[in-house]
């Protein structure tokens, strides 16, 4: 829930109101993390982010070199490929450039229809792919998955996208592709290769890796979760 300013984007302000005792720190993925501990019984708790973030027209996202791309070359849980999916992924990529990879994320989202509340967050891509229905969470996890079984460097990105058009009332999730020494932002949901609509707040392996939250309680208890985003012009 916290972006950072890159040549991409200028974080000109940002605030976060959580209950508890909070700690900052960076991950290995340097994303900024915030953690927060309650120790009295509660009932509710509200977590809230604002802030304005001024985006520039570029064709990169938030340039970090800092963390190996082997490292995004790694398969997990989420973003195993199966013999199918690299059959359909090989097919398309003749060459591992930028046409080719966008190429591919117009065919994932023709064979993947965008489908909301069709997946969960512990689907995988195998299960979305042969489901034939998902979301920006699916698609991007899809496109890593065949990205990373054809030896492209690929990671998952979570942050929220502006359309004065059509608002997004929650976050939003896409790929980025390590090419010509670069990475570089392939939305499938949305058919968009540059990130001039994006705002990036973190970036790993899959979506386990950048959760905007996560939590651990203690004893019992039911919980329930709702979560309202607004991406406003200023």
């Amino acid at each position: 829930m916290m972006p950072q300013t890159s040549p991409h984007q200028h974080v000109m302000n940002w605030a976060i109101s959580v209950p508890g005792d909070k700690t900052i720190k960076r991950d290995i993925f340097n994303n900024v993390w915030m953690t927060a501990s309650q120790r009295y019984p509660y009932q509710h708790l509200t977590f809230m982010a604002q802030g304005i973030v001024e985006l520039q027209n570029v064709e990169l996202g938030c340039v970090n070199l800092s963390t190996p791309t082997n490292l995004f070359l790694q398969m997990t849980g989420a973003t195993r490929c199966d013999s199918e999916m690299l059959d359909f992924a090989k097919n398309i990529v003749v060459v591992k450039d930028r046409q080719h990879i966008a190429l591919l994320s117009e065919y994932i989202l023709h064979k993947i229809l965008y489908q909301p509340e069709s997946t969960s967050v512990q689907t995988t891509a195998i299960e979305a792919f042969h489901a034939g229905q998902g979301v920006c969470q699916d698609h991007a996890h899809i496109l890593i998955a065949m990205c990373r079984a054809l030896q492209l460097p690929a990671r998952y990105v979570s942050g929220y996208l502006f359309d004065q058009n059509y608002p997004h009332l929650a976050s939003h999730a896409w790929a980025e592709v390590f090419l010509e020494n670069q990475w570089y932002c392939f939305d499938v949901s949305n058919q968009l290769f540059t990130p001039k609509h994006h705002i990036y707040l973190a970036v790993g392996r899959d979506y386990l890796d950048v959760a905007p939250i996560r939590g651990v309680r203690e004893q019992g208890g039911v919980e329930n979760m709702m979560s309202v985003v607004q991406v406003l012009a200023c």
